[in-house]
């Protein structure tokens, strides 16, 4: 049986879950439709999803169409706060259905979906959503679009009495080829030419006389290749139009390639815990079969890692990883998690047994080539979280680092000095994700502080330094040479040798490598810095010594320690040498006002930083594109409303990092043994300076 893994995207409230639901139903799965409203979906799980009415955690269903296809169906959240998870779910995707609501047209997440999935070249069907509400507006939601999201957008039918209860999808059937509700003169057998010299070819010659059989398996070919997108009205709520969506996923989409019998490879896109917290990995395979009590390779991914630009970035890439006995295996079947002996390429797997292993993760001997890289904008927001029972700080701190381990992008930030933590955030509504999951999984009480911008810090300039063992003011056993120089925007952190790597014992060598790591999670003003080569210039060891009677000295023999504590000074100082620049995060924004508020908005802009373009008349408003700290879009959102008189839309994505102009350059406080101030260090690492 084939397999399909298909993704349901959409700007919130949308209804992606909703329709999720629909699907199931019509496939039989479930007997009756579950609510959002109600909180009895299948998807949504969590009980803070069924308060709010929104999809915080991807979920994975599956049915069968037409006994030979089995899909598996994964609802993703539709708010801006957890893109984080949307992300996780791209790199397992054969095909997606991005939803669209009649009534509320082309909205800001939905561009930004959009733009993603065409980039990764994912197959996607478009379905218009809410025909039967009140305001539905099929034709001028086609136009939106076409202009704001595709020109390759294809309409397979049309909608009979929108905004009515009544509303139903008439499809085109063979009168698509007639150029049934083509607009603008743009016909499907034209739409479906730009992609094919030979069919181009032929329709100049022939214009409409091409032959249908030839311009459905293009419609069906280019679909599945992502280079055009069949657009399908209907209802999630009375099921018009799915019965066609449903029709086009079974032809229009592409299901899982792979082989079964290769080497094997797969990724980690969620992780849960269950009773007693046990892990379950949900595992996409590219190739290969695993089976129960195998041992599998995991970790090592390049996922972990970031772009460079975040929390994460400088992590540890493609190196290290761990291994696993797989004690236990379901795959998705009818609606449900059914215990299997194996798992296959194309499937999507629940695994138990691979204790440690994270979100990003890729598994097998060939794990280097599965996964992929990050596609969304990092985390550019941090809050300290601190119990509302000062006795709950422990079980707080083992909470968090819990949630940390299976959730990368958490960002998690410990401060033992002030005993504080820190986590990173997309927006404000993750607190109250993170305050739920620790109140009703974990039992701690939490609150908040306000929330701060993420920055990064970049090298000036090139800095070294070195410090020699045996020689002051150096304490430690130990040689250690680092030159910082900076590397190209985006390239995160390169780790180099220019010693022999036999100058010294692999396990020192390897100490020094994640000591730079760490400690460049905390630049001279106590950001990560990142876009970055460190080489290793200098080294040195003291070897193993004992006394007469074959006892270890460790006052005459080099240890790991002597590494991990000098490496953190040395660094520091090559950094001091180089100097850093701090950078804040920017989005990019487009905003549309009504004409009569520009002159309003514009001075607010100014205020905030905002670097607008020219502006673009757009009918009876005003359409500004640029670029703005993303410090300040919380207060734009805020304020907008009053600015524009209720009518300004707002749309921001994360941009790149830009040097801070002006004012006091933003620091936060240092989490470690502070290396910058160096007779506090020492007095904290090695109870003593140097000399003493």
């Amino acid at each position: 049986m084939k397999t399909l893994n298909l993704g349901i995207l959409a700007h919130v409230d949308a209804g992606k879950t909703s329709l999720t639901e629909r699907l199931l139903h019509s496939a039989g799965v479930i007997d009756e439709v579950g609510s959002v409203d109600h909180g009895s979906t299948r998807t949504d799980t969590l009980a803070l999803e069924r308060r709010r009415g929104i999809t915080i955690k991807s979920a994975v269903v599956s049915f069968v169409l037409d006994g030979d296809v089995t899909v598996n169906l994964i609802d993703t959240p539709g708010h801006p706060d957890f893109i984080a998870e949307v992300e996780r779910v791209l790199d397992v995707l054969d095909g997606a259905v991005l939803v669209v609501s009649a009534v509320e047209g082309v909205q800001p997440e939905t561009r930004i979906l959009m733009r993603t999935l065409q980039r990764l070249r994912i197959p996607v069907l478009v379905f218009v959503n809410k025909i039967d509400r009140r305001g539905a507006q099929d034709g001028h939601v086609v136009r939106a679009v076409r202009e704001r999201l595709t020109p390759a957008v294809l309409p397979m039918g049309a909608v009979r009495a929108p905004g009515t209860r009544e509303a139903c999808f008439v499809p085109y059937g063979e009168r698509l080829w007639d150029g049934a509700g083509a607009e603008s003169g743009r016909e499907p057998a034209e739409l479906l030419a730009e992609n094919d010299e030979e069919l181009l070819a032929a329709y100049v010659e022939d214009g409409a006389g091409l032959p249908r059989d030839r311009l459905r398996e293009q419609l069906a070919a280019q679909s599945r290749q992502g280079l055009v997108h069949p657009l399908f009205f209907g209802s999630a709520i009375t099921g018009a139009g799915v019965e066609a969506l449903t029709a086009g996923i079974r032809g229009l989409l592409p299901s899982s390639p792979g082989d079964g019998e290769g080497p094997v490879s797969g990724t980690v896109f969620k992780v849960e815990r269950g009773a007693g917290g046990r892990q379950f990995a949900y595992v996409r395979m590219y190739a290969g079969t695993v089976r129960v009590r195998d041992r599998l390779p995991f970790g090592g991914s390049g996922g972990r890692g970031g772009d460079g630009c975040g929390e994460d970035a400088g992590g540890n890439g493609s190196g290290g990883g761990s291994e696993g006995k797989v004690t236990e295996i379901e795959v998705f079947e009818r609606g449900a998690a059914v215990r299997r002996a194996s798992v296959t390429a194309g499937q999507i797997g629940r695994l138990s047994g691979l204790d440690g292993v994270r979100i990003g993760d890729a598994v097998g001997p060939e794990r280097g080539n599965a996964g992929g890289a990050r596609h969304f904008a990092p985390p550019t927001l941090e809050t300290v979280v601190s119990p509302c029972r000062p006795q709950d700080r422990g079980r707080l701190h083992s909470a968090l680092t819990e949630l940390a381990e299976a959730d990368p992008l958490i960002g998690l930030r410990q401060d033992g000095l002030r005993g504080e933590v820190s986590v990173s955030l997309y927006g404000e509504v993750q607190k109250e994700v993170v305050q739920a999951t620790l109140a009703d999984e974990y039992g701690v009480g939490v609150e908040f502080r306000e929330s701060t911008t993420i920055c990064v810090e970049r090298p000036a300039g090139t800095g070294a330094a070195v410090e020699t063992m045996k020689k002051e003011p150096n304490p430690f056993l130990a040689t250690v040479g680092l030159r910082v120089d900076p590397a190209p925007e985006g390239s995160g952190v390169t780790y180099g040798l220019e010693v022999e790597l036999g100058s010294m014992p692999y396990a020192f060598m390897r100490a020094v490598e994640e000591t730079v790591r760490e400690t460049l999670r905390e630049g001279l003003h106590g950001w990560q810095v990142t876009d970055c080569t460190v080489t290793m210039t200098h080294s040195g060891y003291a070897p193993r010594q004992s006394h007469a009677h074959a006892v270890f000295d460790k006052s005459m023999s080099s240890t790991g320690a002597d590494f991990r504590q000098l490496t953190p000074l040395v660094l520091i100082e090559a950094l001091k040498r180089a100097g850093t620049t701090v950078h804040e995060p920017v989005h990019r924004f487009r905003l549309e006002i009504p004409a009569e508020t520009f002159g309003t908005v514009l001075p607010v802009l100014s205020r905030l930083r905002a670097v607008p373009g020219v502006p673009a008349a757009d009918g009876p408003a005003y359409l500004l594109e640029g670029e703005i700290p993303a410090a300040n879009i919380h207060t734009l959102e805020q304020r907008l409303p009053a600015l524009a008189g209720g009518e300004g839309v707002l749309e921001c994505v994360f941009s790149h990092y830009r040097p801070v102009a002006g004012g006091a350059v933003p620091s936060r406080p240092r989490t470690d043994h502070d290396p910058l101030n160096r007779k506090e260090y020492l007095l904290r690492v090695v109870r003593r300076v140097a000399g003493a």
